[in-house]
């Protein structure tokens, strides 16, 4: 019988040492825990947050090829030469607007092509919208030169105005009037202008 107490008094204080010691290790794991969630961890120099790139807002221009036509001798009459000109456009006429440039600037150095388009002429507004191209130069497009040289200039400006679309309607104004009549000699113009009329109205 006292045997038998005795292992119960035993079993009892196991008991009690096993219970102190789980509410120790228990408190000092929330101890822990608590002081690591107040400490503020090391900065690590080598670990940095990589932001995503944010996308370019800005687009690229698209490149787009017009052609500069020129006058060039053919046996007895005269041909209409196309030049390709490089353009980064952005806005809808801004490649048709650096063709004309390039046309009232006149042929660059090294090249038999010529061309009848009085040297001061300029560019006044250029606007291309539903197969149709209205031109506005000023007044010295009409200066100068008889029928040829005026025939010449004509389908230089119809060409070069319809190279990003062969079938547009070409409208020449000269300082913001329609030009009906051309030159000394009166040659008068049937607009809107387009490649197949020219060809069939105003042979070189």
């Amino acid at each position: 019988m006292k045997d038998q107490q005795g292992s119960n008094r035993i079993s009892s204080g196991v008991i009690a040492a096993v219970s102190a010691a789980v509410v120790a290790v228990g408190g000092g794991v929330a101890w822990f825990t608590s002081q690591s969630s107040n400490t503020p961890t090391p900065s690590n120099p080598s670990a940095r947050i990589v932001q995503p790139a944010q996308p370019s807002t800005k687009q690229p221009g698209n490149e787009q090829t017009a052609n500069v036509y020129w006058l060039r001798p053919k046996e007895k009459n005269v041909a209409l030469v196309p030049q390709a000109v490089k353009v980064a456009s952005v806005q809808p006429n801004q490649a048709l607007e650096a063709a004309f440039q390039s046309l009232l600037a006149g042929p660059t150095g090294g090249t038999d092509s010529t061309t009848t388009i009085p040297k001061a002429t300029k560019l006044l507004g250029l606007k291309a919208k539903n197969d149709e191209v209205h031109v506005n130069l000023s007044e010295d497009f009409t200066s100068g030169g008889g029928t040829t040289s005026m025939m010449g200039r004509v389908g230089q400006v119809v060409y070069t105005a319809t190279t990003l679309n062969p079938k547009a309607k070409v409208y020449i104004d000269v300082n913001g009037k329609p030009l009906d009549v051309l030159g000394g000699e009166g040659v008068e113009l049937q607009q809107p202008l387009t490649r197949e009329s020219f060809q069939k109205d105003y042979p070189l």
